[in-house]
């Protein structure tokens, strides 16, 4: 009987592990549709997860659901918004909950969320994307919304998340991040106690002020729950913010229209270190070693309704009587420490949130400085009302409180400011409606950080605060090479400090050394694959909106050093404008209008520039674009006027990048010289022409033009002359300096040699006078290693068929003429003796009509006709063969320095 009742138990028990082993296959499926529609079908937004896992047996004896991948996503107003996200989400319930019809609640016992991201919008027309909710008259409609849920947590984790509420309406932004939240408890009880820890960093900001910023908070809390109420009261608890630690107790009740809040909190203790505390970490750094006396106390409360109205009444006050704290490591102590500062709203309206700063005060080894302030409809048109004053060594301050690595001050402040404004005028512009005025004065100043390329040395600074405009009466100071005097006007300053405007003003700008370099802010390049080691890229502050008349004894830009400059300067938008320019470089004149931008990812240029006089040599040898412009500039000494228009990208450095420039480049030279030595394409042709020494080469008043794009530089075609030898160039160069030039020569034929010159007096022709042969040389190769060859082609053609055509001209007008005669006799009737026999007078007769009959078309050809045709042929042929072979002979000769007897190849080849 125990055998069997054994047995019977052990089948049971194998059937019961095989339930729960093979349950969550068959309902895996099952249990996803359910929560999906349960969901889906009660809220106006779309659940989803790309995993839905159950399990029975580590639970046992709950159920526990994984869902991975898990999105929720809002519909109109917030259509495609992601409400709710999480890596994953686990739900722990009873195994019976796991039977339930789709139309059934779901009790969940316990919940897990890892990853999630919660995000809350407040649109203009103060809709939520939260308010997911269907209405009733939707719910009766449809008949499809169920109870969803219903919530028996005994215990509930929340990891590695983030909340975001932003709010258009009323300007809030908060952000909860690194949230790491747990409780415990049983709210299945109408009463019961939740044991909860958060640890979060908060972020907080309203109206373009940020309030708080990764603001670290802990909160240890036990919390009575009365669910029958919807009251949550703090029972026990200890929060610490930033570093302060707080004590609250109180609570919050939701009705059905408001919630009711009335809190109370205090830091537990009196010591100064709690107003420390109250710094963000990164400024207060470690307090926990500072020395303080004193006092400082900490204390506030929350009452009143919460709805679309109202916020609760609240009053925060915060005061010290004589405090001081000193940081270990450094020497000096903050001392006389005065606070009584009160943040206060007393009606629970929004804009009647204030602060009062009644009293600020310290002083550092003798030095003191006061501030009154009172900031009032702080969440509406803030109006600020403030004074200060006081003088200070600012050195003083690095040795009582610890700086940022690297930076260091010192100097002497002596101010005394009172300024009243709304920031309703500041948004708008409106900086007559503001009142500020009072002094300031900084002598001795130094300021050293590592975002400046050197320190900034100012040795007298001085400003007068008027209602609208702050007036700078001097500003003298030095920074790397540059040393600079200022003065001019600020119309926007409490802009640029409360609403995040640029800095507009005009201003006089002097100096004897500008080394531009020294004023350009450098942000860090990420390495790419294309460029794996970034420099640093220089930027145009984009804070700046100014114009500046400048005045330079020396303004040094890169390995250029320009004297007299004057012109005009714009900042604005990160872009720095120039016009009207001038100045004096290389013993020559200057004048340059142009731009250069930051804002996009390359730095930009565009620049005309207007050359007068300037040394040729030296703007070829220091200027880099120059050099790829027209390299060949090398070899000439001499002036220079010129106008150029270019553009394209900057590198890190500033300097044009090459590869992106177009423009175009008009010069004329003036008393040039050439140095054939310095330019080996010079070389190489002057060793091509025995008759020719470039270094003679006649420049004067030449006028080039050129453009330039994908870095290849076209020339217009010119004319240089070589005493009465025009040479014709044309063609182009890449940026590296690959030549692809034709240069022609008109060769005169007193050039030719004495065979060429017997030649033609024997031909006797005026034609002949000012002959000249085109001599062709292809320049080809590198700049340094040029490939020059030279064709002879043309030249024998020409001179051939020059020869040729003057010698059978000359030949036809011989003919003509002993034709004119014949017939002039004639018909003349000439009286002329002639041989006494008839048989001479006959043939004189037939000749005379043979010759009328060509003429005239009477007979086509006499017996003696033939004879002719050969005579012309024996005569004609060899003449033109012999010229074209002495033709080539000759100019073989003249490109290679000797006389030939025989034929040569019509190219020849120098390398």
């Amino acid at each position: 009987m125990k055998k069997k009742i054994l047995k019977i138990v052990g089948v049971v028990v194998f059937l019961f592990v095989g339930v729960l082993i093979a349950a969550p296959f068959i309902l895996e499926a099952k249990i996803g549709d359910i929560l999906k529609n349960n969901v889906n079908n009660n809220v106006n937004a779309t659940l989803d997860f790309s995993e839905a896992k159950l399990s029975l047996i580590k639970s046992f004896p709950s159920a526990e659901v994984s869902l991975k991948g898990v999105s929720f996503l809002n519909k109109a107003p917030f259509e495609g918004d992601t409400l709710f996200a999480a890596k994953e989400v686990g739900l722990k319930m009873g195994i019976g909950q796991l039977f339930k019809n789709e139309g059934e609640a779901i009790a969940i016992k316990s919940l897990t969320v890892d990853g999630a991201f919660l995000n809350i919008k407040v649109n203009e027309e103060g809709e939520a994307s939260y308010d997911v909710g269907k209405s009733e008259e939707g719910d009766a409609s449809e008949g499809a919304a169920t109870d969803g849920f219903t919530l028996d947590l005994q215990s509930y984790e929340i990891t590695d998340s983030k909340i975001v509420y932003d709010d258009l309406v009323a300007g809030m932004t908060l952000v909860l991040s690194n949230l790491q939240h747990k409780g415990s408890g049983d709210l299945s009880l109408a009463k019961s106690e939740f044991d909860t820890t958060t640890e979060a960093l908060v972020s907080f900001s309203m109206d373009s002020t940020k309030y708080l910023n990764d603001n670290a908070i802990k909160l240890d809390a036990l919390i009575g729950v009365d669910l029958e109420e919807n009251k949550y009261s703090f029972l026990k608890n200890e929060a610490v913010v930033n570093q302060l630690p707080l004590v609250f107790d109180g609570f919050v009740k939701i009705n059905e229209d408001n919630q009711e809040v009335d809190i109370n909190f205090n830091a537990p203790s009196s010591d100064f270190k709690n107003f420390l505390a109250l710094i963000p970490e990164a400024y207060s750094k470690d307090i926990e070693n500072v020395t303080t006396t004193g006092e400082c106390s900490v204390s506030g409360e929350f009452k009143g309704i919460v709805d679309d109205e109202h916020i609760p009444t609240f009053k925060i006050a915060i005061a010290s009587d004589n405090a001081s704290f000193k940081y270990p490591d450094l020497p000096k102590t903050v001392k006389n420490i005065q606070l009584n500062i009160a943040l206060n709203n007393a009606t629970g309206l929004t804009k009647d949130t204030y602060v009062d700063i009644k009293k600020a005060s310290f002083t550092i080894d003798g030095d003191k400085f006061n501030l009154t302030s009172k900031i009032t409809d702080l969440l509406g048109n803030t109006k600020v009302n403030a004074h200060l004053d006081g003088i200070m060594d600012l050195a003083n301050i690095s040795q009582a409180y610890p700086l940022p690595d690297g930076m260091d001050l010192s100097g002497k402040l002596n101010a005394d400011v009172t300024t009243a404004f709304d920031m309703a005028s500041i948004e708008n512009e409106r900086y007559e409606n503001t009142k500020t005025s009072g002094k300031m004065q900084l002598t001795g100043f130094e300021y050293s950080s590592p975002e400046l390329k050197n320190p900034v040395r100012l040795k007298t600074t001085s400003m007068t605060f008027n209602p609208s405009t702050v007036t700078l009466n001097e500003l003298d100071g030095t920074t790397g090479q540059t040393d600079f005097k200022a003065k001019g006007t600020i119309d926007n300053l409490l802009g640029f400090m409360f609403n995040d405007e640029k800095v507009e003003g005009k201003f006089d700008l002097s100096s004897n050394t500008f080394a531009v370099n020294d004023f350009m802010s450098s942000e860090d390049v990420v390495a790419t694959d294309e460029n794996p080691n970034p420099e640093e890229q220089l930027k145009i502050p984009s804070f700046l909106d100014c114009t500046i008349n400048a005045s330079a004894a020396t303004v040094i830009y890169d390995n250029l050093t320009l004297k007299d400059v004057k012109g005009n300067l714009r900042i604005v938008d990160e872009k720095a404008v120039l016009s009207n320019m001038t100045s004096s470089l290389f013993n020559g004149k200057v004048s340059f209008d142009g731009e250069v931008s930051t804002k996009n990812e390359a730095p930009t240029f565009a620049m005309k520039l207007g050359m007068d006089q300037l040394g040729i040599g030296e703007s070829f040898k220091s200027l880099e674009l120059f050099k790829v412009l027209a390299p060949i500039a090398s070899a000439i000494q001499g002036k220079l006027n010129s106008d150029i228009s270019l553009s394209g990208n900057l590198n890190n450095d500033f300097t044009p990048d090459l590869t992106t420039i177009t423009g175009n480049m008009l010069a004329e030279l003036l008393s040039p010289e050439v140095n054939t030595s310095q330019a080996k394409v010079l070389s190489a042709l002057d060793s091509k022409f025995n008759f020719i020494d470039m270094d003679k080469l006649d420049l004067k008043g030449l006028k080039t033009a050129l453009s330039f794009e994908n870095g290849i530089v076209k020339v217009k075609p010119f004319t240089i002359a070589y005493q009465d030898i025009a040479i014709n160039i044309d063609g182009s160069h890449t940026f590296d300096k690959k030549l692809n030039y034709t240069a022609t020569l008109d060769v005169p034929a007193k050039y030719l040699g004495n065979e060429v010159n017997s030649l033609i007096a024997k031909i006797d022709d005026k034609e002949l006078d000012n002959l000249t042969i085109p001599v062709t040389a292809s320049i080809g190769g590198n700049y340094t290693s040029p490939e020059v060859n030279t064709d002879l082609t043309s030249g024998v053609k020409s001179l051939t068929t020059k020869l040729i055509d003057i010698q059978k001209q000359k030949l036809l007008n011989q003919g003509k003429d002993k034709a004119n005669e014949l017939i002039g006799n004639i018909l003349g009737g000439n009286s002329k003796e002639t041989d006494s026999t008839s048989t001479s007078q006959d043939d004189t007769k037939e000749a005379v009509k043979g010759v009328l009959g060509n003429i005239l078309g009477g007979s086509k050809t006499s017996q003696k006709d033939p004879v002719v045709q050969e005579s012309d042929t024996t005569t004609t042929t060899p003449a033109k063969t012999t010229v074209k072979e002495a033709t080539k002979n000759i100019l073989g000769g003249l490109l290679s320095g000797k006389k030939k007897k025989e034929t040569e190849a019509e190219k020849d080849s120098v390398n």
